[in-house]
């Protein structure tokens, strides 16, 4: 076991919750955050304690600058050191864009591209006095084979993606390594719905038969961090061999 410290966010449920229990596995401090549901924050922060790893479960709307603040400044205060940063909260509000309000545009960027950003730019400080450090942001297929009615999601995850290469140019000097990786559909609570409606059409798309689980995409993000050393500015596709239309 070691004492590095793993900030997950959106780490309640879902892809969040399995890359939790993985890092956590791995030997990691744990502090994630979560939106609306404590119970189910609050029982994951018990199950990895019960592994004998210590766990911060906070509080924080990715999609406010004032929550992320005091969200690091919190796990900073607690741990004095953040070693990996996985950027995993996000939203989505699918709707055809001649008429999708524009709050569900605003929000979708607001939460899955600027709220990843400023939480990189909250890790970053003290990840470049130690001059070490590993981000990896969650992307996703979307945002290189977009559906139909996710032209807000795409673009965020996009810019997720530019964000990824831009910060590996900025910090490599500074021994900090920045990735991302692309889910295809996982069965998770947010993919439910999508998985309901169109379960056949879409698993004749992928080359392997079946939905990614969560703890794929987990395994696949503790390789990134932990594993890739030599890897900076990418974006590995974890989809199951999804093909386009």
């Amino acid at each position: 076991m070691h004492n590095k410290t793993a900030v997950v966010t959106g780490g309640s449920r879902g892809i969040g919750r399995a890359i939790v229990r993985v890092l956590a596995g791995a030997g990691y401090r744990i502090a994630f955050s979560y939106v609306r549901d404590e119970a189910a924050a609050m029982a994951l922060r018990e199950e990895i304690e019960a592994m004998g790893r210590p766990c911060l479960a906070l509080r924080c709307d990715i999609g406010e600058s004032d929550s992320i603040a005091a969200f690091f400044a919190r796990v900073e205060e607690e741990y004095q050191r953040i070693d990996l940063l996985v950027n995993n909260a996000g939203i989505t509000r699918d709707g055809l864009l001649a008429v999708l309000p524009e709050e569900d545009i605003v929000s979708v960027i607001q939460t899955n591209l600027i709220g990843t950003l400023l939480c990189c730019q909250q890790a970053l400080p003290g990840m470049l006095c130690r001059r070490s450090g590993s981000i990896v942001n969650l992307s996703s297929v979307a945002a290189q084979r977009p559906g139909k009615g996710q032209s807000n999601y795409a673009a965020a995850k996009g810019g997720v993606e530019a964000l990824t290469r831009a910060l590996a140019v900025e910090l490599a000097p500074r021994n900090i390594r920045v990735n991302a990786i692309a889910p295809g559909i996982v069965r998770t609570e947010m993919s439910e719905a999508l998985i309901g409606s169109m379960a056949e059409a879409i698993r004749e798309r992928l080359l392997i038969k079946r939905y990614a689980e969560p703890e794929e995409i987990a395994e696949a993000v503790l390789f990134v961090a932990e594993r890739a050393l030599y890897m900076t500015g990418e974006v590995l596709p974890v989809n199951g061999g999804l093909k386009m239309p």
